[in-house]
């Protein structure tokens, strides 16, 4: 068994982005942003893909599941891992936050900060106790060596 992870990110992502849609289109405001934001996020969502997807296969490839509640056989800290411990997690917040700035939808403004308060502070940290009480001093090195968000 894995970690008790209430919820999957996945589908709380998918269902906020409905959701955020239908708000957005019918009942908030819309507010005009600069033709240069709408641009940025246009490759926002296309990074974001690509990380998806890159870590998505990086899952497959070392035939793990890639959904949290799954038990892991080992700890993957290569491809994008090597620069992010949580790059699905990055690319569901920068999808969620590039469609605010494409669509100019501010209930998808809020969805993103509502999924990055979820995921960094209910979602992660019982993955990382997880992970640590699963392998122990190599979980700690990957930790110490890999930053959360990629940036941060």
């Amino acid at each position: 068994m894995g970690p008790a992870v209430k919820g999957n990110p996945l589908i709380i992502f998918v269902i906020l982005l409905v959701v955020s849609y239908i708000i957005g289109e019918f009942i908030i405001p819309k507010y005009a942003l600069l033709n240069l934001l709408n641009l940025v996020g246009i490759i926002g969502l296309i990074i974001s893909l690509a990380i998806f997807f890159t870590s998505l296969n990086l899952f497959n490839s070392y035939k793990e599941n890639p959904i949290p509640q799954a038990n892991t056989k080992r700890i993957i800290k290569t491809g994008i891992f090597a620069y992010c411990r949580n790059p699905m997690y990055l690319a569901f917040i920068s999808f969620q936050f590039s469609m605010f700035l494409t669509f100019e939808n501010v209930a998808n403004l809020l969805s993103a900060i509502g999924l990055f308060i979820w995921i960094n502070h209910y979602v992660i940290p019982i993955e990382e106790n997880y992970l640590r009480e699963k392998f122990g001093d190599e979980y700690d090195r990957y930790f110490h060596a890999v930053k959360k968000w990629m940036f941060i």
